[in-house]
């Protein structure tokens, strides 16, 4: 729970964090080396001098140390994870439904577990969805259009492949799928990350809400203009959010096309943990007001009433979440030092 300087407590729904190993250990050859470089220089170039980790623990953190950040130091009520398999990458996966469970059963009231599927699997990607569905009951999944399988660098969302998957997830009531959309990450393809079949599956799969994980960046203009019209479409701001702190105005013009192209009510906070941390992020932003010549200029504002849909509202409205309700069942169990 986040306490504002006036005394108001605001609900944060974190919807997008990790819980990945990407030790040396785990790392099946030089491009999960250079995969998780790659994130630890995101983190390092975009966080604040004091927020920084030490390589080591950025590779591979733990269970008490997830809990710690979002919850004991940190204000996250509840936080979603997105299983990223990278298994081309790392010989036990990067982050893996499975390992995420396991924290996850431990507190259940606090956590949200994602799957992820990968189309070019064929048979066995619905195999794998069926089994995702029973087993863990899951109601979300992260895609990852830019994620290396054997000779394939990529693959689209409106891939036959993908619609039949798609389909299945209807079918089965997943209905939320967040697709990362956004910055690439050493050694995956940038293009394979363009945000254009989105416009595809989310016209084709009305009933699903398609979570454009990093709202499209560094393809802002292009998400804006496809989900100004596909009303099933959300913008997630893992990555975008750092920026606050480094490129304040930047940030700006970015929340700023947002609440002027989709609105208030389809933006969602997400710290992408652990490249970063939720208490200066969400500290930053409850703060944060966008340059008066920008805000004027859209027609715009960045309200604490839209703070906090951005923050938690928006995406317990996506999982069925009675906010009310969560917050008596968390009051009655309070955050422990560490994961038990």
């Amino acid at each position: 729970m986040y306490i504002t300087p006036e005394g108001k407590e605001i609900f944060i729904l974190d919807g997008h964090i990790h819980f990945w190993d990407g030790s040396p250990e785990n790392q099946a050859n030089v491009h999960g080396k250079q995969f998780i470089d790659c994130f630890y220089a995101y983190h390092t170039n975009l966080s604040p001098k004091e927020e920084l980790w030490e390589k080591a623990r950025f590779e591979k953190y733990s269970e008490e140390d997830v809990y710690r950040d979002l919850f004991v130091d940190g204000p996250d009520d509840m936080a979603i994870i997105q299983s990223t398999y990278l298994r081309d990458f790392y010989k036990n996966g990067f982050s893996s439904i499975e390992r995420s469970t396991s924290m996850a059963e431990r507190h259940p009231e606090r956590f949200i577990v994602n799957g992820s599927f990968d189309p070019r699997d064929g048979e066995k990607a619905l195999e794998y969805i069926h089994y995702m569905k029973e087993t863990f009951d899951i109601k979300g999944v992260k895609m990852y259009t830019a994620e290396w399988n054997g000779d394939s660098k990529g693959w689209a969302l409106n891939d036959p492949s993908a619609y039949k998957c798609f389909e299945l997830c209807e079918k089965l009531g997943i209905k939320n799928v967040h697709v990362h959309k956004g910055p690439t990450i050493k050694p995956l393809s940038k293009d394979a990350f363009a945000v254009d079949d989105v416009d595809y599956a989310a016209t084709d799969f009305q009933n699903l809400n398609w979570i454009v994980e990093h709202c499209g960046l560094p393809r802002l203009d292009d998400f804006c203009w496809i989900a100004t019209q596909e009303t099933n479409v959300y913008a997630g701001l893992a990555v975008a959010m750092p920026f606050i702190h480094t490129r304040p105005r930047y940030f700006g013009e970015v929340m700023a096309e947002l609440l002027f192209w989709i609105g208030e009510d389809k933006i969602l906070f997400g710290s992408d943990y652990a490249i970063w941390t939720p208490k200066w992020l969400v500290e930053k932003f409850w703060a944060y007001q966008i340059p008066d010549d920008i805000a004027s200029e859209r027609g715009v504002q960045l309200t604490d009433a839209v703070k906090e849909k951005i923050l938690g509202l928006n995406a317990a409205k996506l999982y069925d979440i009675d906010v009310e309700a969560k917050k008596k069942q968390l009051a009655g169990a309070p955050v422990q030092i560490a994961a038990e």
